[in-house]
This record gives structure tokens, sequence and C-alpha cells, in this order.
């Protein structure tokens, strides 16, 4: 039977094998070390769906990986496009202006006499650094199989807001939790 005759006889079951063969086609095809960062992250965002104390420093790593990794993205993806870097500040500044205004204040405790801060758990860092992971490999697997999207202003403008809010957000996170740790340390020095 030609493709043609399955296809009238079940489309449905002609397209779900098409589609199944072209995910396999891209699953296949991604670098080892992709599925490693993968799994790196989500390793990340599970130890920060729990509880913990944490030293300052570290704080900055996830947001500075991740901050990294978008950058690569928009830079990889658009090369120079003049539009790029402008939305992607753009976003980024409505994430950090969203997550500054609602961050809860009582989800962190800050300890300046041990250099440490002590963070309830939350999954937000997960669905951040999923969002910049799967946007990072959507666009990828988009530009490989439609490369004229890179000149797609449409195109560029939602995947660089995506990169600037998820972006802003962890940046803006970690900004109000340097706050919380200066204002702690200004009350135990009585600086205030």
């Amino acid at each position: 039977m030609s493709p043609a005759d399955a296809f009238r006889q079940n489309p449905f079951h002609y397209l779900a094998a098409k589609e199944r063969d072209m995910l396999l086609q891209i699953i296949g095809n991604t670098p080892a070390w992709v599925w490693a960062l993968l799994a790196f992250l989500v390793y990340r965002g599970v130890v920060a769906s729990v509880g913990q104390e944490t030293g300052l420093k570290k704080l900055f790593i996830i947001p500075i990986v991740m901050l990294g990794l978008s950058i690569q993205g928009i830079a990889g993806s658009f090369g120079a496009s003049l539009m790029a870097a402008p939305v992607w500040l753009a976003g980024m500044a409505a994430g950090i202006l969203a997550s500054w205004i609602l961050f809860s204040l009582d989800s962190v405790i800050v300890r300046p006499e041990r250099g440490t801060v002590f963070q309830h758990g939350s999954w937000l860092p997960m669905f951040l650094m999923m969002g910049i992971f799967l946007t990072k490999y959507a666009v990828a697997v988009c530009l490989v199989m439609s490369p004229q999207l890179k000149q797609h202003a449409g195109f560029v403008i939602s995947v660089c807001v995506l990169y600037g809010i998820f972006n802003g957000v962890l940046i803006g996170r970690l900004l109000r939790i340097v706050a919380i740790y200066r204002s702690g340390v200004a009350r135990i020095y009585n600086l205030l």
C-alpha cells in the first residue's frame, strides 16, 4: 500500500507515525551533553523544592548559568539581530520587576552571622529552568526545520521575550534575596 493510500484509509494513523518518526529523529540527533544538562537542571529544581540553607554566593550559580544559556541561545539563534537584545532586555526588566514585587519576604530567612540564607522550598526555580531549557531546545529544533524563522520578527520577539522573562524572574528573586540579606547585615551591625 502506498503512503497516499494509507493516508486516505487512516489519516490519523499515518500522521501519528510520521510525527513519531520525526520526534524520534529529533531526540536521536540531540547531543548527549543536552541530556546531561537537563538532568542537572532537574536535579537542581528538585533540590530547590525543599527548604535549605545555602551560602549567599551559591545563590548566584543558577541565575548566572541560565543567563549564559539564554544569551548563548539568542546569539546562536539570531546572531546580530537588531531587535533581539532590546526585546530580551525589556522582557528581563519586566521579569525582574514582577519578581521583586511578588516575592514573599517570608520565603527566606537570612542568617548574616553565618553568611547563609534559608529558602523555603519552591518549584518556581524548576519551572524557570525548564522554561529556559525547553525554549532553547524548541528554538533549536524549529530553526533546524525552518531556518527562515530567524528572519521572522514575531518569532524573534516571542523567543527573546520568553528568555527575558524567565531570566528576569530568576535575577529578580536573587536581587530580592540579596536586598533582604543586606538589610539583615545592616540590622546586626546597627547600620540602619
